[in-house]
């Protein structure tokens, strides 16, 4: 256990983890090809590191219209999560975005804008019953970054499609609310819970049939049948903390509700920004709810199915126990290629169904009428991206350690293309799909054999390891 914390908080401080992230002063010289783009060029963006393999593109299920899924059988909602969407004005699309974009955690941050209007379009496409948004809904935190974001979400509830959302640890009281300027990044303003729920109180604020006086968690009445319990996992006071816990008086405001729901005859989903079961063995001590087990326990003892959650943008679910227990859905963040959302069918006696959709950023452009060519050629420029992304991190971590300095540069090479490899699929839930295959490859022999005590070796066996399912699919039926 303690090797495994040690490990989760470097990974941390590395922008692995997706539930932390740097704000970095751009070296004066880089070799960072770049990404970002001023809004008024088109130009075709190079960021493929050589000889990257691309991850399996995420099988489309087609929409269906909601009196097919959902008339007298439950109801369909959208889930996504992690959008973390920038004011445009906060960035002048210079170098310390660029630098930000190039060596974060896989966020296409230079189309952050056009992913919002295409993940808007689809979802008006889609027909819903509702849209769940759970967290960091912000780059980080700030107040513009917000106030332009719920214009998106009104462009939704005009088409007839109720919202709700939650924090997430990056929305409120974050000190690394940020603008770029030049070649580094300066301060913004962020804003406080009372503010997130004044800016939101349209998304299931205003709407609610219960409110948790302790916290900003909510109930909002889906259907006749159907509660979602929106919970707060998040810590904000009196600044914001990565990780995520739930206080007394919450699991007091819960349990009134679990108790109310069956009274009545009702279902209750509930979503939270962080994880409720230890998702990754990697990612635990910020990730995974603190003292998690007793809300596992509580939901249980009412026989919850289903929880749903984010935070750590990889798409991936589980089961508290294999063959019984509350199972929970990490949906992977929008804004991180495949770019995908979840489209869950809930039926009025509890069963689901859940798959994962990703954008069609070539359609979108096509209909706007953009000339993009990345834009135009996304799932494309998406996997080189996020290849680079990763690849960079690799490449950081050999500066970093001199465990590596005994290896030759095309050594080197091999060992960050299986990196990338494997993290994109990872983030994608198709591991699976690559395993074998990239685990035969003599990069990989060389990160188990040579990398420690590199912790991205044990992230790499921990993918490899966990990377014997598709994750974008899942019938509890």
């Amino acid at each position: 256990m303690k090797n495994r914390m040690i490990l989760a908080a470097l990974l941390a401080v590395m922008c692995i983890s997706a539930g932390c992230s740097l704000k970095k002063q751009v070296p004066e010289s880089t070799n960072t090809e770049s990404t970002a783009r001023p809004e008024t060029e088109t130009k075709d963006i190079k960021t493929e590191p050589p000889s990257v393999e691309e991850f399996p593109q995420t099988a489309e299920v087609p929409a269906s219209e909601p009196s097919e899924e959902t008339s007298g059988n439950g109801c369909k909602i959208v889930v996504a999560s992690d959008i973390h969407y920038l004011a445009r004005d906060l960035t002048d699309f210079q170098k310390g975005f660029q630098y930000s974009a190039d060596h974060g955690d896989g966020k296409v941050m230079q189309y952050i804008w056009e992913i919002t209007d295409a993940f808007v379009e689809e979802v008006k496409n889609e027909r819903p019953d509702l849209v769940v948004l759970s967290g960091d809904l912000t780059y980080e935190g700030e107040k513009e970054s917000h106030v332009e974001f719920v214009g998106k979400l009104k462009e939704i509830e005009k088409a007839g499609i109720p919202v709700i959302v939650i924090p997430g640890n990056h929305d409120i009281n974050n000190s690394n609310a940020v603008q770029f300027v030049g070649n580094t990044s300066l301060g913004a303003e962020n804003i406080t819970p009372e503010e997130f729920e004044e800016i939101y109180q349209d998304f299931g604020y205003n709407e609610a049939v219960s409110r948790d006086p302790a916290s900003l968690s909510y109930v909002y009445q889906v259907n006749d049948y159907t509660r979602a319990m929106m919970l707060d996992t998040c810590q904000y006071e009196p600044k914001n903390l990565v990780g995520g816990m739930i206080g007394d008086d919450t699991y007091d405001w819960i349990e009134e509700q679990m108790e109310e729901a069956r009274n009545l005859g009702m279902n209750v989903i509930p979503v939270g920004h962080h994880n409720l079961l230890d998702e990754s063995e990697v990612y635990l001590q910020d990730c995974t709810i603190e003292h998690s087990e007793q809300l596992i326990d509580q939901l249980e003892s009412w026989d919850v199915p289903l929880f749903l959650s984010g935070h750590l943008h990889v798409q991936h679910y589980m089961r508290s126990n294999n063959d019984s227990g509350i199972y929970e859905v990490v949906t992977s963040s929008l804004s991180t290629p495949p770019c995908q959302y979840g489209i869950l069918n809930y039926g009025d006696d509890g069963g689901f169904r859940y798959h994962t959709k990703s954008l069609d950023m070539k359609g979108w452009a096509r209909k706007t009428g953009s000339t993009d060519k990345n834009l135009l050629n996304f799932d494309a420029f998406g996997k080189k991206f996020l290849s680079k992304v990763f690849y960079n991190q690799a490449q950081d971590e050999f500066e970093r350690l001199d465990t590596f300095d005994g290896l030759t540069r095309n050594q080197k090479d091999q060992m960050a293309k299986v990196y990338s490899e494997l993290n994109v699929a990872c983030y994608a839930g198709k591991v699976v799909e690559i395993r074998d295959k990239a685990m035969a490859k003599s990069g990989y022999k060389m990160w188990e054999e040579d990398a420690y005590p590199s912790i991205l070796s044990q992230y790499l066996e921990w993918i490899a390891a966990d990377g014997t399912k598709d994750y974008n699919v899942l019938n509890a039926e």
